[in-house]
């Protein structure tokens, strides 16, 4: 009689890695992470600017607030990989959230224009801390045939305090005064137990991981990531330029329509994103040229609304441009951590974050000059041209996993 072994006598099998984002270690973390950090920033967005106006600041002023918030966050970003090195993944993550609580915290103390823009500095160097090192974990932690739907995951933890506490912040200032909700804004300071958690599981990830490629330079990187970090160019300019001036060309009934329409298809489409990631070679690389077409159809349908002011055309073009707005932000991350090999999560990080604020304010400047000159209609259908023009890198399609 045979001796050889059956299946069930050959010991047991190595273990199987995670088959879903639950599974993958540091995924709760991660989103008290990212929950708790945008919180502080969704909250004081809208209210910032109100506080300056309070202490006497024109429109030009009120504008410098977030201005010099976005202007810090990425400069702040382009630093992250070194401070990275430095002081190691926990640290840094920690760092940035307690920049940004205390930046919140410090603004009840004056209404004067001087002082919130110090705290704009502060408050924007934790934000670019936060944003890159958020999507680095993600990089990190996730296996390669989980990577799209954890960008997801993430995705949606950065996007709920967006959909909620940007229209209640406002709102809240009116039912209880400035200095509560200003004290709100500190709510990262709660996720530092989350970035004291990815601490460990950040660094063992990265030790374990592969060298970097030859190509250690900027310059390589960039060229490496180049196609995916222009798509997402395009679409956050049309996406940046919507979300600024639709509420201008509209009633407030409408524009708060269109807005909530965007920003929850943007969410629910940037999750559903990931399976595509997942399920290809490419990592969803081919859904990139229609998701394209998607976002200008809505970038058009909006110029045709701000041309007649038909609710219907801005509501469902809305809608259009928030589904390719939020799925290319997925897709374009998880073609940026591909297409630039082992080794180099935390600078492809930073370029991605870098290209996505960078994007979304040459969308509110770009667009707000051209309207002042050719009126919406004109500057939305250009920012629908941007998406087209898109076209030709999202085409160029990166090696196979």
């Amino acid at each position: 009689m045979s001796s050889t072994p059956g299946a069930d006598d050959r010991g047991p099998s190595p273990a199987a890695g995670p088959t879903s984002v639950r599974q993958v270690r540091g995924t709760g973390p991660l989103v008290v992470y990212s929950v708790t950090g945008f919180s502080g920033y969704a909250v004081l967005l809208p209210v910032a600017p109100l506080w300056a106006v309070h202490g006497g600041a024109g429109a030009a002023g009120a504008g410098l607030v977030n201005g010099v918030l976005l202007a810090t966050t990425v400069l702040a970003q382009l630093a992250v990989p070194a401070l990275v090195r430095s002081l190691g993944h926990g640290r840094a993550m920690v760092l940035g959230l307690l920049l940004m609580a205390t930046g919140a915290a410090a603004l009840p103390v004056s209404d004067g224009l001087g002082w919130i823009l110090a705290c704009s500095v502060v408050r924007g160097a934790g934000f670019g801390v936060l944003t890159v090192t958020g999507s680095a974990v993600v990089g990190h932690l996730a296996p390669p045939g989980l990577r799209g739907r954890m960008v997801g995951a993430y995705g949606l933890a950065v996007a709920v305090p967006n959909l909620l506490l940007l229209p209640l912040g406002v709102a809240a200032v009116d039912l209880v005064g400035f200095a509560p909700v200003l004290l709100v804004g500190a709510l990262p300071v709660l996720g530092v137990p989350a970035a004291l958690a990815l601490r460990r599981l950040v660094g063992d990830a990265a030790a374990a991981g592969p060298a970097r490629d030859t190509d250690d330079s900027w310059t390589g990187l960039l060229g490496a990531i180049a196609a995916p970090t222009l798509v997402l160019l395009a679409s956050t300019l049309a996406g940046g330029a919507l979300l600024t001036f639709i509420p201008q060309v509209t009633t407030p009934v409408v524009a708060s329509v269109a807005l909530l329409v965007m920003g929850a298809t943007a969410a629910a489409s940037r999750y559903g994103a990931g399976h595509v990631a997942d399920a290809g070679a490419r990592g969803g690389e081919a859904w990139l040229v229609p998701l394209l077409v998607v976002a200008a159809a809505g970038a058009a349908a909006c110029a045709w609304g701000a041309r007649d002011g038909a609710a219907v055309w801005l509501i469902g073009g809305a809608l259009l441009a928030g589904t390719g707005y939020g799925a290319l932000q997925n897709l374009t991350l998880v073609s940026a951590f591909r297409r630039a090999g082992p080794g180099r999560v935390d600078e492809t990080s930073t370029l991605w974050n870098v290209g996505f604020d960078g994007g979304t304010a040459l969308g509110s400047v770009l667009v707000g000059l051209l309207a002042s000159g050719w009126g919406f209609p004109t500057a939305f259908a250009l920012a629908a041209c941007a998406c087209l023009l898109a076209l030709v890198p999202a085409g160029l399609r990166g090696p196979a996993r």
